[in-house]
């Protein structure tokens, strides 16, 4: 029921780039010049700055957007809130997921979420907390799931399930290392760990300074961003990783993994859905209630 053209022009805004709101948006990129002009024509006014391939808003374009991204919300308010008189949950929700989130925990949600609500049309993208996080402010989706301890302070965040993170070997690894060992020993040993930007960083960052160690004196071989990279890295080669104890739940029951325990160090962090301040959706909220009663189960 919107008006499209809003939504052409937010995307274009969004991207500064009539190409990447045409690949956005699955149309043509002379329908995406023609809904501008028709926006222009209707306003009476440039929305763009054009200075060869390079494009930017202008004051009246910055204007509308503004009040775009309210009408569009407005709009899947008043569509949600419709459907739901007749019992019906329908709609889009973009969700953004952390790495770690996207990969070992949202699957166990998203299967019986789209059984019980099959009319909500969702979509994931993925990357590591702070991707989420910008994906977010910049209005790309709709609600986010990240892990890490740091709280951007225009954000706001729910717990919605605990988390851990280990540092694993593999059992047939050439390098010896006891069960346990302290946060010193850890710094003389090789180790493969994920990359800048990412929650489990963060995580294992801040209890290395709890021990007064600094991220720059370990050994780290390879930083990687994925944990089954990891994991793969850690078939092939004599160092240890550490992960969320989630990612490697099967790797330990099969015994290809192990679990080497650092005496007192704790690398707990939760994992949040974060939404804008005061930009709670009915969508979002529903999914988040959705997938906390479920997380019980986990």
């Amino acid at each position: 029921m919107s008006d499209f053209r809003l939504r052409v022009f937010q995307s274009v805004a969004k991207n500064l780039s009539f190409t990447k709101a045409s690949h956005e948006l699955y149309i043509s990129q002379p329908a995406i010049s023609k809904h501008i002009q028709e926006l222009e024509a209707c306003y009476q006014t440039r929305l763009f700055d054009r200075q060869g391939s390079k494009i930017s808003l202008t004051e009246a374009g910055k204007l509308l957007l503004e009040h775009s991204e309210r009408i569009l919300d407005a709009y899947k308010q008043l569509e949600y809130e419709m459907h739901l008189l007749n019992g019906e949950y329908t709609g889009e929700l973009r969700l953004g997921a952390s790495t770690t989130i996207s990969q070992y925990v949202l699957p166990l949600f998203l299967g019986n979420f789209v059984r019980k609500f099959p009319r909500v049309n969702l979509s994931v993208m993925s990357g590591n907390s702070r991707t989420i996080e910008a994906a977010l402010q910049e209005n790309r989706i709709d609600l986010g799931l990240v892990e890490g301890v740091f709280r951007l302070p225009n954000l706001k965040y729910t717990t919605f399930l605990k988390d851990e993170i280990v540092a694993v070997i593999s059992t047939q690894s050439k390098l010896i290392v006891p069960d346990e060992i302290t946060p010193q020993q850890l710094i003389e040993l090789p180790l493969v760990m994920r990359e800048r930007g990412s929650g489990t960083l963060d995580v294992i960052e801040r209890a290395l300074l709890a021990h007064r160690i600094k991220l720059s004196s370990l050994r780290v071989l390879m930083y990687l961003g994925s944990t089954e990279s990891i994991k793969l890295f850690l078939e092939y080669t004599d160092c240890i990783g550490l992960v969320s104890v989630r990612s490697v739940t099967k790797e330990l029951a099969a015994g290809v993994l192990r679990i080497v325990d650092i005496k007192d160090m704790a690398m707990n962090r939760d994992f949040c859905f974060v939404q804008q301040q005061g930009q709670e959706g009915a969508l979002p909220h529903l999914f988040a209630q959705f997938a906390i009663s479920h997380s019980k189960k986990l």
